[in-house]
């Protein structure tokens, strides 16, 4: 996927949420995204989407995949999935949103083609508060609006097996919440098919 500027990926995802999200609260949490480093920082330190206004683009990148997944007739027919616009805006597009403030810029020593030693630019992570993956997106975005049951269930566990929580519990939770194990299915599509 092509890199974009954090300005145009900043301007696209208010679009999508200020089109989606109406519930009491959103405009308070759109604002603190705004505030804080939500367009600018990266999804992660080395791999997906590791670039200034890549994090934004990731969640676009989420809800994009989660949209189509959830119109497939399959999915709504035979799976009985059927989530509002704004549910699946919500969990798609905030679902990442405990990375906001977390990663540094910081140098690191690669080889560069010739053998020899140079600096070059990376992220580093810090977590000043330190509460987790999921549950942190939950737990912040739970201060600005209220979530269902299922959109923190979809949010909490959007990882689905490739984190480090035991596995009977994923799958516990993935059974019970179809909407957290078809966001994981869109965090992950995101994640190894549309991203570097």
């Amino acid at each position: 996927m092509e890199k974009r500027a954090a300005s145009e990926i900043k301007k696209e995802f208010i679009e999508i949420y200020e089109k989606n999200i109406k519930r009491d609260g959103a405009d308070k949490l759109l604002d603190y995204l705004c505030r804080c480093d939500f367009f600018t920082a990266p999804a992660s330190t080395r791999f997906h989407s590791c670039y200034e206004g890549g994090l934004a683009q990731h969640s676009i990148n989420v809800y994009n995949c989660l949209t189509d997944y959830l119109a497939r007739e399959r999915v709504k027919e035979l799976y009985k999935l059927n989530f509002s616009e704004e549910t699946t805006a919500i969990v798609s597009l905030l679902h990442d949103i405990c990375k906001t403030d977390v990663y540094i810029k910081d140098f690191r020593n690669v080889k560069n083609d010739q053998g020899v030693w140079e600096k070059v630019p990376c992220y580093k992570f810090e977590d000043k508060l330190p509460y987790g993956h999921g549950e942190k997106s939950v737990y912040m975005i739970s201060g600005f609006m209220r979530l269902s049951r299922d959109e923190a269930m979809a949010i909490r566990w959007h990882m689905g097996f490739s984190g480090s929580e035991d596995s009977n519990i994923v799958g516990s939770a993935l059974e019970k919440y179809p909407l957290a194990f078809a966001m994981a299915t869109a965090d992950m599509e995101a994640t190894y098919f549309l991203e570097e």
